[in-house]
């Protein structure tokens, strides 16, 4: 029986193998088909690695891309860094050109000449011993003490000392700085005195019935021939009577910011003699 069977089935499979054979031969759609199989069953195989590549690629040229993205930002901000640097150096120019114009615009008295000079250090505030300013200027260019040092806002002060190539000036707000002046409206004379570091100016010495007001500008008097006459050196704050005193308690302000000065004009006369006084100016 069992051989039957597989006999059988040996047969029944010789002649599907034997039909579609034939089959085949007349049509070619098993040829076809197969090709198609083996196609698709290659497809599934290399799909994987085909999208591994793609995505490796896309990967690289992404990186590729970023990398030189990266230099021209690198090289931009570079540019960006030294315009910048540029504008600020054109600016810086800019700023002291106007500052050397404004100096070269002031006129000095007659019988008196400017010769400009450069701030090189400071000595303010609470910690110093005397308010002053160093300046790149000194005997060998013909400065002297006493001389007074000016800005196109009005005085700053005056020398103290003077060495080979640089100077010390006393500044305006010192407490051992003494300008005589007048106010500059009802010409009411008085003593301008410092009171040391972020300190009021105080107007000394005018008499109770003097005509002086707040806003008032207060210019030198060119007594003591220190300074020459009509400068401006102080603005008025506060006009106060005290019946304990002969005298107006008056405080005024400088004209200028002293901690952003850094060009000065120092004046020396052209003809006669400077008469410094020791207890003056």
């Amino acid at each position: 029986m069992k051989l039957k069977r597989v006999a059988v089935i040996v047969l029944a499979g010789l002649f599907v193998y034997l039909s579609l054979y034939t089959w085949n031969l007349r049509t070619g759609h098993l040829d076809t088909l197969a090709e198609n199989t083996g196609l698709d069953a290659v497809r599934l195989v290399l799909k994987p690695g085909r999208w591994l590549a793609d995505q490796v690629a896309a990967f690289w040229q992404r990186y590729v891309y970023l990398v030189g993205l990266q230099e021209k930002n690198d090289q931009l901000q570079a540019q960006v860094d030294e315009l910048l640097m540029e504008r600020n150096s054109l600016r810086e120019r800019a700023m002291s050109t106007d500052r050397l114009e404004k100096l070269l615009a002031f006129t000095p008295p007659q019988a008196w000449e400017r010769v400009g000079a450069r701030v090189i250090a400071r000595r303010m505030g609470p910690n110093a011993l005397l308010e002053t300013l160093v300046l790149d200027k000194g005997s060998l260019q013909g400065v002297t003490a006493d001389q007074p040092v000016v800005t196109p806002q009005g005085v700053l002060g005056r020398v103290l000392r003077a060495g080979f190539t640089a100077s010390t000036v006393l500044l305006l707000n010192d407490a051992n700085c003494r300008i005589p002046v007048l106010g500059q409206k009802y010409r009411s004379a008085g003593v301008l005195a410092g009171r040391g570091p972020g300190r009021e100016l105080e107007l000394k010495y005018v008499n109770l019935n003097a005509p002086i007001e707040p806003g008032e500008l207060l210019v030198t008097s060119g007594l003591a021939g220190s300074f020459p006459k009509g400068l401006p050196v102080a603005r008025v704050l506060r006009v106060e009577r005290s019946d304990l005193s002969l005298f107006l308690d008056i405080t005024a302000e400088p004209l200028m910011d002293f901690e952003a000065l850094e060009e000065v004009l120092l004046l020396r006369r052209t003809s006669g003699e400077s008469q410094a006084s020791p207890g003056g100016d």
